[in-house]
């Protein structure tokens, strides 16, 4: 299976941006535990970061073209305010998971929407970085060549 792993504004920082609530691991041992799940399950997967919106968003679309089976995404901030990836998500109709490391549900009020989960077949949040490992076995379970 081919997955894309996506994440958007400030997950570059982890281990520096609010470690009480985003972990003392940083974005290089996320990238590298990604990997080495993928190894371990025959994934071939790529992973991008950008803090702008329009990248990701030509990343979503150049996923189409690129056959991408699926799709994991973090969009920070963007979750929030971006109709922009919800309508990309949706464009090219390609299973996407929306991760969250903290719990979203118990933070501030305007984290409470979620507008890539309105494209979202599945959502992990609070599971720290094992969120992203658990969202490409649900791609590879639920999407996989099996099925």
């Amino acid at each position: 299976m081919k997955i894309l792993v996506l994440n958007g504004p400030n997950i570059n920082m982890l281990g520096i941006r609010e470690p009480d609530i985003y972990g003392r691991e940083t974005f290089n041992t996320l990238i590298q535990m990604i990997y080495k799940h993928a190894d371990e399950k025959k994934i071939d997967v790529s992973c991008y970061q950008s803090n702008h919106e329009g990248d990701l968003v030509d990343a979503i679309q150049k996923a189409y073209f690129d056959r991408v089976e699926g799709i994991v995404i973090n969009p920070g901030a963007y979750t929030h305010t971006s109709v922009a990836l919800l309508d990309a998500v949706k464009a090219v109709s390609i299973p996407t998971v929306e991760v969250h490391i903290s719990d979203v549900d118990s933070r501030e009020a305007f984290r409470q929407i979620s507008y890539i989960g309105m494209a979202a077949v599945h959502r992990i949040a609070g599971h720290g970085l094992k969120g992203y490992t658990e969202a490409m076995d649900y791609l590879l379970e639920n999407y996989g060549e099996k099925k």
